[in-house]
C-alpha cells in the first residue's frame, strides 16, 4: 500500500526524491556514480530533469552541454513547465501499481521522459525557434519510441504509460489528469491542414493502441477502451469500445486516476 503523500503539507517532493536516491545508492553500489550525476549532485528539480534529458537526446551534432543549459533556460524562462512536471511525477506514483517511489519515473520511465521533453519543445516552438524544436522532436522519437509534435498543447498530471507507438499530431490538445497507455494515436482523418486533431478532456483514459482520428472531442472523464478507433466525438462520462467506436455507456468517476481498463458491468449501463 502506497504512503498517502500527495495531501501531506509536510512532503517536500524534492526532499523525498533525493532521500529514495540515496536509499538506492545504499541498496546498489554498482549504479552511485549514475545516482549522484543525474541527482545527488543537483540542488533542485530543475537542474536534474534538464541533465537528464540533455544526457539523452544529445548526439554527436547537439553536445549535451549546449542541451543542457538551454533546457535549463526553458525551465527558468516558464515556470510552468517545472510545476507541470511535479503533477506528473505525482501522477505517475498516484496511479501506477508498479511505481512505488517518486523518483523511478524521473530515473527510468521513458514515458514521463517523453512528456517533459515534449514539454520543452513546445516552448521552443512558441519561442520561434521551430528549427530547434523540430530537431528535438525527431531526437526523442528516435530515444523515446513517441512522436508529439512540437505544436500539440498538453496540460498537466499527465501518465504515459511505456509510452512506446505514441502519436501526437500538431493540433493536438490534451486536458490535465489523463492516463494514456502505449501506442495510442491523436492523429488527423487526412492530409487536410489546419486544424485537423483531437482534443482530450480532462480526467480521460485512453486504453493501449487505441487510434482517436480527426478533430473530433473526447469529453471529460471518458473512456477509450484498448484497440478502439474513434473518429466523433465521445460524451463526457462515457466508455466507448470497438472498431468504429461505439458508447457502451457510462465510465467510471475518474477513469484516469483509477486506471482499470476491463469493461465491467457499469460500462454498460445504459
Amino acid at each position: 500500500m502506497k504512503k498517502d503523500h500527495l495531501n501531506s503539507q509536510d512532503f517536500d517532493l524534492w526532499q523525498t526524491l533525493r532521500q529514495e536516491t540515496e536509499q538506492a545508492v545504499q541498496s546498489e553500489p554498482l549504479l552511485a556514480s549514475f545516482l549522484h550525476q543525474t541527482v545527488l549532485r543537483h540542488q533542485s528539480l530543475d537542474s536534474v530533469l534538464a541533465y537528464h534529458l540533455s544526457s539523452k537526446l544529445s548526439s554527436p551534432v547537439m553536445d549535451a552541454r549546449a542541451l543542457f543549459e538551454m533546457y535549463q533556460q526553458a525551465l527558468c524562462c516558464d515556470s510552468n513547465i517545472i510545476e507541470a512536471v511535479k503533477l506528473d511525477l505525482l501522477a505517475c506514483y498516484e496511479r501506477d501499481p508498479a511505481c512505488d517511489e517518486y523518483s523511478l519515473p524521473l530515473l527510468y520511465f521513458k514515458g514521463f521522459h517523453a512528456i517533459q521533453a515534449h514539454r520543452i519543445n513546445h516552448w521552443l516552438y512558441n519561442d520561434g525557434r521551430k528549427t530547434l524544436a523540430y530537431f528535438l522532436q525527431n531526437r526523442s522519437s528516435e530515444v523515446f519510441g513517441v512522436d508529439i509534435h512540437p505544436a500539440a498543447r498538453f496540460g498537466h498530471g499527465l501518465m504515459l504509460d511505456h509510452a512506446t507507438g505514441f502519436v501526437a499530431g500538431e493540433t493536438a490538445v490534451l486536458g490535465n489528469n489523463i492516463s494514456i497507455l502505449h501506442g495510442v494515436t491523436l492523429g488527423g482523418s487526412g492530409k487536410e491542414s489546419g486544424d485537423r486533431h483531437p482534443k482530450v478532456g480532462d480526467g480521460v483514459m485512453i486504453g493501449a493502441n487505441a487510434s482517436i482520428l480527426g478533430n473530433i472531442y473526447i469529453g471529460e472523464y471518458a473512456k477509450v477502451g484498448a484497440g478502439s478507433v474513434v473518429v466523433y466525438d465521445v460524451p463526457p462520462h462515457s466508455t466507448v469500445v470497438g472498431v468504429p467506436a461505439k458508447a457502451t455507456g457510462k465510465s467510471a468517476n475518474n477513469p484516469a486516476k483509477e486506471m482499470d481498463q476491463s469493461m465491467d458491468f457499469i460500462d454498460f449501463m445504459i
